[in-house]
């Protein structure tokens, strides 16, 4: 993608986004991240931000699915762009409501998931200090 955004293509990609288990669930669709494996080369330098949409039939028909991707990656590119944490890899999943639910409904819920998201990683935990038992903040 020319807009700084690189695809996930293949399956064993979709597995391991999945697998990672960070995800958050909006109406017009589902966002699921993981961190990029280190030793990984194929789509792109570790500072890429890599992104892939899938739709099944649960969605519609092949037009259905196809303009709820469409949709989704227009949103990407406006919210991951600028957003997205460099060397992690996204997954939009479309649903039932994303061809029907308004575009800035759609970028408002891709900012809002893109912070739930972040809260789960396992740096930004990292990086929260912890408090003691006895301590007060």
């Amino acid at each position: 993608m020319a807009n700084g955004l690189v695809r996930l293509k293949t399956r064993a990609d979709f597995l391991r986004v999945a697998a990672a288990r960070r995800r958050a669930v909006r109406p017009g669709f589902v966002l699921q991240a993981a961190l990029r494996p280190p030793g990984s080369k194929p789509g792109g330098p570790l500072e890429a931000v890599r992104v892939g949409f899938t739709a099944s039939r649960k969605v519609g028909n092949a037009v259905l699915r196809n303009r709820a991707k469409r949709r989704l990656r227009a949103a990407a590119t406006a919210v991951l762009t600028g957003n997205g944490k460099k060397g992690t890899d996204y997954v939009l999943i479309a649903r039932a409501g994303t061809g029907a639910r308004p575009y800035a409904e759609l970028v408002a819920d891709l900012e809002a998931a893109l912070r739930q998201v972040d809260r789960r990683s396992p740096e930004a935990r990292a990086r929260q200090p912890i408090a003691s038992p006895g301590e007060e903040g």
